[in-house]
């Protein structure tokens, strides 16, 4: 006779189903559960939700956003600016070199119209400005000598002098003398300044795609000593008369030619690389960027000096305060162009998105609705396992691994268990599932719960005969008679 195999331990056959029940039920296909309730009002809230859905994601996602484009935002970019033109004063004629800072030209240009000169200045002792705090004095003890002042123009050599002009009187300085408000001259250069022109050459590069582009066409060679800006007739001719970037921004010119004041050029590049580069061009938008309406912080001034020498030795300077109108080029935009990747994320989500619909409408179903009860009846259904005194839980896991689970301890072994008054299921000594159950799939949750329901519900739910009461004398049981009253 050949050996007997060696039987597996019952932890390990137990593992070894569980695995090939995982195996099984991972090439399982599950669907939902569909309830169709025909009700108008619900229909059309439904459809009306998908409808919405389905128009933000059309209308504003794919056409007006371009979510099915690969974008890319801040080009890289390149800006020089050119100032031309002559403008005079009271005493004096200015061209370009004396009004433009800096001279080289960049992304900022800086166009004085307006200066406060204070000429001849020379190293010496002067009465201190008005302006600086506590400059007034009434005699040498109100100056303390070799005080320093961040806010003043020197330093303080303790003696108290008559003010440039009227009777008041400072405190004597150290300084470059005459101070600025002692005998500044005042120099307007604004009459000519709005005929100034300004060259903005910008060129851009978006390195993702591959893209480059210049705002300027190209045209002749002289192309560009005959026109100016005009967005339908030259849009490629980036030259800008300085009253028109002004006028753009909503400035008065005087006025802002006094106080001084920052303006942005801001040029905007958004490309869609789907279509052909002639579609691809800048478009110009003027603002002002200093707060007008804060007296504390508004206009745009600076100090320089020209300093003299003789015989190699600085001997004096001429200190200019200049107002003027700041330039400031800034470029921004962004490229798109057709990508895979967002357009299927995109779809996804739209899809996704449609199933609000059905979410809202199941809410609606079983919350407001005069039948919710039944809606919720027929759309959830509620199990309930058997209650069993003493073995419930040994009996569900025989169910699920498709065993019969061993007989309970305190049962003896001469006596088998009783059934369970409310099931058909007889646990015991040589006890068998009925033939209806079929070993289940145990990885599969929803199949474990199927499997599970499914077998209580054919044992549990197949009750026992329940024997007729037997033919007995009525004397025996109601001897006086009782029943029949």
């Amino acid at each position: 006779m050949a050996a007997a195999q060696p039987r597996l331990p019952a932890g390990a056959a137990m593992v070894r189903r569980l695995a090939r029940g995982c195996w099984s039920a991972f090439w399982d296909y599950e669907t939902p559960k569909v309830i169709v309730v025909r009700n108008r009002r619900l229909g059309f809230v439904h459809r009306m939700v998908q409808l919405l859905i389905l128009l933000y994601f059309v209308w504003y996602v794919f056409i007006v956003q371009k979510s099915y484009q690969d974008s890319e935002t801040g080009p890289e970019s390149s800006i020089i600016t050119k100032v031309k033109g002559i403008t005079i004063s009271e005493h004096k004629v200015w061209d370009v070199e004396e009004y433009v800072k800096p001279p080289e030209g960049g992304s900022v240009v800086s166009i004085i119209t307006r200066i406060e000169v204070t000429p001849s200045q020379t190293l010496g002792t002067c009465p201190e400005s008005k302006k600086v705090h506590s400059s007034t004095c009434h005699s040498d003890d109100d100056c303390i000598a070799g005080q320093l002042d961040m806010q003043g123009n020197g330093i303080r050599t303790g003696h108290c002098v008559p003010y440039y002009h009227g009777d008041s009187k400072t405190c004597e300085v150290s300084a470059w003398c005459p101070v600025e408000d002692g005998t500044s001259d005042n120099h307007f250069l604004g009459k000519m300044a709005p005929n100034f022109t300004i060259l903005i050459k910008n060129n851009i590069h978006y390195p993702k795609f591959k893209f480059s582009k210049g705002n300027i066409a190209s045209q002749k060679i002289d192309y560009l000593k005959h026109c100016t800006f005009d967005q339908d007739s030259d849009p490629y001719c980036p030259i800008f008369k300085l009253g028109f970037i002004v006028e753009q921004a909503g400035e008065n010119f005087t006025e802002l030619a006094h106080k001084g004041g920052v303006i942005g050029v801001i040029i905007n590049w958004d490309c869609d690389l789907d279509l052909p580069e002639s579609e691809c061009n800048p478009k110009y938008s003027f603002r002002r960027l200093d707060p007008k309406y804060d007296p504390a912080s508004s206009g745009y001034n600076f100090r320089f000096a020209k300093y003299y020498k003789i015989n190699g030795t600085t001997t004096s300077r001429t200190l200019i305060k200049a107002y003027g109108i700041r330039i400031d080029v800034i470029v921004h935009g962004q490229a798109g162009k057709f990508s895979l990747i967002p357009t299927i994320i995109n779809l996804a989500t739209a899809l996704t998105s449609i199933g609000v619909g059905s979410f809202l409408c199941d809410w609606i179903l079983l919350t407001f609705m005069n039948k919710n009860k039944l809606y919720s009846h027929k759309k959830f259904d509620k199990v309930r396992t058997p209650r069993h005194t003493s073995t419930s839980w040994p009996v569900t896991l025989a169910l699920v691994l498709g065993q019969v689970p061993p007989p309970p301890s305190h049962y003896s072994q001469d006596q088998p268990p009783t059934p369970p008054s409310g099931g058909g299921l007889t646990l015991g000594e040589g006890a068998e599932l009925p033939l209806a159950v079929q070993p289940p799939r145990p990885c599969s949750i929803s199949a474990l719960t199927e499997q599970v329901v499914d077998t209580l519900d054919q044992h549990v739910g197949q009750r026992l005969p329940v024997p007729e009461p037997s033919q007995q004398d009525p004397t025996s049981t109601d001897p006086k008679g009782l029943a029949q009253l």
